[in-house]
């Protein structure tokens, strides 16, 4: 009996899950891939050898049917990588109808390599490629020509949930995609920040598109889900693990043109997302912090040592995407009132006396969080600096430097 369906039936159990109009060869490809996807971890490269050589539907049949000798000839791989592939396959198999199940209960939708709405952006990670990926919401926002990454510490500080904050809501309201990864920290803030734009974000899953990650975010996600896009490569039901982290990484560096990172420690995951972008030679960059701050030791780290281009503003962004800031809508005073935050900070300050940042936010009417934010930000243009355990501003603005 063939572990593939014919295209009949394999539409079927698709049901609901795939776009219309695929062919029959499509139809049983599309069945063959979201088995794969219950059976492999995000990027196994014996499995992406063996689909490359013999396509989703034939590579699944010899691997799990009977007669696999010889299998890996052609495919890059040796028997032993296949055998070895086939021990930590095999005991998952027979799990797609509950997988199938669980999709139509999160209305996932099931995208695969080939179909008009697959992201070619990931055929660059070659035989790591994902083997298809679930989805939730409009997939749409995969056929952008502007994406942009931004990534960086769940712990992070004022200063940088601000600046991811701003760079997203200014590039999504020049339509540029916003990708990252959900988390708490600065990934969160940048799809906040394209959600008070009205612009388009996508959220990439370390586990299924139905079990949002962290449970903190599950109105966040949902919130991405209606006017954007969730994204895993592991099938619906899958949890989250730390493998799984790193992997999608990978995913989320393909996606993008440009990945920045806003703010991360010297070891921090997300510096693993920016050697993923690297590897795969897209543009980098990173946002400065000030020199004491933990915090953005990493993006200190990546400008010293993986030429990654220094950011201080949107435009600087879309200058990696190739967007000129003329062609992109340079923000003028008034965009989305960021740039009223900072001339209400600089109002609350005084040329001659320091003020506490508490005091800043007060006369502000901003939050300490924000009007700390702003403070670093307008530190490091210059314009303001500190004195003892206050703020002045300074009555020319000089250069900005990080020392």
């Amino acid at each position: 009996m063939s572990l593939v369906p014919d295209a009949g039936a394999s539409r079927t159990a698709l049901r609901g899950l795939v776009g219309d109009g695929l062919s029959d060869d499509e139809a049983r490809t599309a069945y063959a891939a979201a088995t794969w996807s219950t059976l492999v971890e995000p990027g196994d490269g014996t499995a992406g050898a063996l689909i490359a050589r013999y396509g989703a539907a034939e590579a699944l049949e010899r691997v799990v049917g009977e007669g696999t000798t010889g299998l890996a000839g052609g495919a890059g791989v040796t028997e032993e990588d296949v055998r070895a592939a086939r021990a930590r396959w095999l005991p998952r198999h027979g799990d797609l109808d509950r997988v199938l199940a669980a999709a139509r209960r999160a209305g996932a939708r099931l995208l695969v390599p080939g179909e008009e709405v697959w992201p070619r952006a990931l055929d660059d990670l070659g035989v790591h490629a994902p083997v298809c990926l679930w989805a939730r919401g409009d997939v749409r926002a995969l056929s952008s020509s502007a994406t942009l990454a931004l990534v960086g510490a769940r712990a992070a500080t004022a200063y940088g949930t601000h600046v991811v904050t701003e760079l997203a809501a200014d590039s999504a309201a020049r339509g540029v995609v916003v990708v990252s990864g959900a988390a708490y920290g600065i990934d969160g803030s940048a799809h906040r920040g394209a959600l008070r734009a009205d612009g388009t974000t996508v959220a990439v899953l370390a586990g299924g598109v139905d079990r949002p990650y962290p449970a903190g975010h599950d109105e966040l996600i949902a919130a991405i889900a209606q006017t954007g896009l969730v994204l895993a490569e592991v099938p619906c039901g899958t949890a989250p693990t730390k493998w799984r982290f790193l992997a999608r990484n990978r995913v989320i560096a393909a996606l993008a043109g440009a990945t920045i990172v806003v703010e991360a420690a010297h070891r921090s995951g997300a510096l693993n997302t920016a050697h993923h972008a690297a590897a795969l030679g897209r543009a980098l960059g990173a946002v400065p912090g000030p020199v004491t701050s933990a915090a953005s030791a990493g993006c200190h780290r990546l400008l010293r040592e993986a030429d990654a281009v220094c950011v201080t503003s949107a435009a600087d962004a879309w200058e990696l995407l190739g967007i000129s800031g003329d062609a992109a809508g340079e923000p003028d005073a008034g965009d989305g009132g960021r740039t009223d935050e900072r001339t209400r900070v600089l109002d609350a300050l005084s040329g001659r006396r320091a003020r506490a940042t508490t005091e800043v936010a007060r006369l502000s009417g901003l939050s300490v969080a924000e009007a700390s934010g702003i403070l670093a930000l307008l530190e490091l243009d210059g314009r303001v600096e500190r004195s003892g355990d206050g703020w002045r501003r300074r009555s020319e603005p000089r250069p900005a430097r990080l020392w």
